[in-house]
């Protein structure tokens, strides 16, 4: 393919780097499990038998032609399936293509399988050691199927395209509500949460959502990219929630919504020791400020009360004045 032809048709070109990144019989096998999972290279290593500098270059390969994304956290770098671009939707289509009944292909679903079984093993060992700290604050407050009921009330069943989940912790917020979305994604700081999640997410089946490192200060999104932000309590571990709020609103579309759960106004300081809680609940007054702040208008949908804590809810959606499309419904 010539140079000015590249340049006149890039779309072209990006469907010809895509068909050169996967066309080789690793690349293929990796395609298939990357469809189903996100792994790392040691991981790859494992399923498929072969050298990591060899499934390294595979890898960057794929990358580069778009047919899979990386993701670093710490140490550690997640691959999966392209999500978008030219390399998805052929990614998409290669692996729609895969004969379930081949036997090699059996063999690497089944080595897949071992994988996710020790990573959901590793996680739940570590949620088994560090359990009593959630076990304690629950109960607190109201039964958390009174939050979630209220959490889906406040949602509805309408598709979402987007769902981000700020703070996403073992990933419960994508469990429930991930199956209503294209893509789902939650993000943490912590990576054993991270881990917890991503077992979650593999026994439940929900190839669709994904998890990823970030801090909720300074999302790994672009402006606009979300039709659906929940924030489940997380606010109040955070060092500055107006910045927070703020944040979330950058990545949420013109027509999309916030759902923030949190704590209302409280005076058990054991949270901030014991917990690392930096604040003790919030007032509708001050979310309502941040939002205004933000551009966001911020209702307070539900309360729950519990003892000695209550649980808020609260639906935010982008103000009228920022809107491109005149005043938001």
């Amino acid at each position: 393919m010539s140079y000015d032809f590249c340049r006149a048709h890039p779309a072209m070109t990006d469907l010809l780097a895509a068909l050169k990144g996967a066309a080789e019989p690793t690349r293929l096998r990796i395609l298939g499990l990357l469809a189903r999972a996100e792994l790392t290279v040691s991981e790859l290593v494992q399923i498929l038998g072969q050298s990591q500098p060899r499934l390294s270059r595979h890898l960057k390969l794929m990358d580069e032609a778009g047919l899979i994304d990386r993701f670093r956290e710490g140490a550690w770098v997640f691959h999966r399936r392209a999500a978008e671009g030219v390399g998805a939707e052929l990614a998409a289509r290669v692996v729609a293509l895969i004969d379930d009944s081949d036997p090699g292909h059996q063999r690497d679903m089944a080595r897949l399988d071992q994988v996710l079984k020790a990573r959901t093993e590793a996680a739940a060992a570590y949620f088994a050691a560090n359990a009593a700290q959630w076990d304690r604050i629950r109960t607190l407050h109201v039964p958390e199927a009174e939050v979630e009921a209220a959490l889906d009330r406040v949602i509805g069943a309408d598709r979402i395209d987007f769902l981000v989940d700020i703070g996403t912790g073992t990933g419960r917020m994508l469990e429930l509500f991930g199956a209503r979305a294209g893509r789902g994604l939650g993000v943490d700081l912590s990576h054993e949460m991270l881990a917890i999640a991503r077992a979650r997410l593999d026994q439940a089946g929900l190839v669709n959502c994904q998890v990823r490192h970030g801090d909720l200060h300074a999302l790994p999104l672009a402006d606009g990219a979300a039709d659906l932000i929940i924030v489940h309590q997380v606010l109040h571990f955070a060092a500055d929630p107006q910045a927070a709020i703020a944040e979330a609103a950058r990545v949420l579309a013109q027509r999309g919504r916030i759902v923030l759960v949190d704590f209302l106004p409280h005076g058990l300081e054991e949270l901030r020791d014991r917990h690392a809680h930096r604040r003790l609940g919030f007032t509708p007054r001050e979310v309502a400020a941040w939002g205004r702040s933000a551009h966001l208008d911020f209702d307070l949908v539900a309360t729950l009360a519990g003892d000695p804590l209550s649980v808020g809810i609260w639906l935010g959606r982008k103000t009228a004045a920022t809107s491109k499309d005149g005043p938001l419904p």
